[in-house]
């Protein structure tokens, strides 16, 4: 992953943007893949040197960050990574429709498996996925879409009583039942994964 690190006091150039090891997040811990970062007037003041709470050297400036949590430690209570309906668009080749499938935050989808259930499929890039669905990716929400998809519902998701599903933005999550999302949906469950 890349970072910027402030490795002694100085000015904008003491700051280096270097490659670092994707950290494994330990126990009662949450891993956030970063999107944003807010750069304040401490993180100035580590850079020269003079904060008044300096950490220890090298540092990483930006504290305040905005993301998605990509993995979590543990005895994370509340929510597991699985937990996470991730809503996958591909593309498919025979009619151009949209192919959602809504699958568990710990697994990868098998697209030989998806095809096999609906035909041949591609990927879908972000102006065919915002077309299809009135969504960017990262919020595509399993409903509401400007045009219905063809629907598979991954079987690993009824492992849970609970399940998180985008709300239509990459930082908008809802709370539904792996039941409910088969209501609501109309879809099939299958294996996908």
């Amino acid at each position: 992953m890349r970072a910027v690190l402030v490795r002694q006091p100085g000015g904008p150039d003491a700051l280096e943007v270097v490659e670092l090891p994707v950290p494994v997040p330990g126990a009662g811990q949450v891993q956030i893949r970063a999107e944003a970062f807010g750069v304040g007037q401490p993180d100035v003041l580590i850079r020269r040197g003079v904060y008044k709470w300096m950490p220890p050297l090298p540092a990483n400036p930006g504290n305040d960050v905005a993301g998605r949590i990509s993995a979590v430690g543990h005895g994370v209570v509340g929510i597991s990574v699985g937990q996470i309906a991730k809503s996958i668009i591909f593309r498919r080749k025979s009619d151009e429709s949209a192919v959602l499938v809504i699958t568990s935050g710990d697994k990868r989808v098998d697209e030989k498996k998806v095809d096999a259930l609906v035909g041949k499929t591609g990927r879908a890039d972000a102006d065919f996925v915002k077309a299809r669905t009135g969504f960017t990716i990262g919020g595509v929400s399993p409903v509401g879409h400007v045009t219905k998809p063809v629907v598979l519902i991954d079987r690993e998701l009824f492992r849970f009583e609970e399940i998180w599903a985008a709300a239509g933005h990459p930082h908008a999550v809802f709370q539904l039942r792996p039941h409910d999302l088969e209501k609501l949906t109309g879809a099939p469950v299958a294996d996908v994964v």
